[in-house]
């Protein structure tokens, strides 16, 4: 099972480091939400409204920044958001795109995995858990750079 680690991102020999970003249309869509501020509150007051705007905007971007997971691979161990694995227990890793990504996240989803999905990020990585005392056959992580992600986990790990 993904144990929590929060904080210990500190490993001096970090190989894979990623943060999954909020992309470009998600700012454009929260600065709409927070312009429907103005237009709500505008027939009461034009300040309000403008208020509202700037409030719903920083609590928006608020909760995009805090929620942003990393992906962290170091010589030991696997972090994807709050989760933690030693990588004794990483199996097959493979990374997929388009069709292949979306089937991944949909129709061949094991509910047992642990997911790490944006739906901002399209590619993701099918990361295989060989504990057998971990119910969780695998874990999926949308990223960037899948093939990076795969090539980190594949290597060999010290120690």
């Amino acid at each position: 099972m993904p144990q929590n680690a929060p904080g210990d991102h500190g490993n001096a020999d970090v190989v894979y480091s990623e943060k999954l970003w909020p992309a470009l249309w998600i700012w454009v869509v929260a600065a709409g939400i927070a312009v429907a501020g103005i237009l709500i509150l505008a027939p009461i007051s034009i300040v309000a409204g403008y208020t509202a705007a700037v409030v719903i905007f920083a609590l928006e971007a608020l909760f995009l920044l805090m929620s942003t997971p990393r992906i962290e691979v170091d010589g030991q161990t696997l972090t994807v958001g709050r989760a933690t694995i030693d990588r004794a227990f990483i199996g097959k890793v493979e990374g997929f795109n388009r069709d292949d990504a979306v089937a991944q996240r949909g129709t061949q989803l094991n509910g047992l995995a642990y997911l790490c999905i944006r739906g901002w990020i399209g590619p993701v990585v099918r990361i295989e858990v060989t504990d057998e005392s971990d119910p969780t056959p695998y874990w999926l992580t949308s990223t960037r750079r899948p093939e990076q992600l795969v090539a980190a986990l594949t290597t060999s790990r010290i120690g």
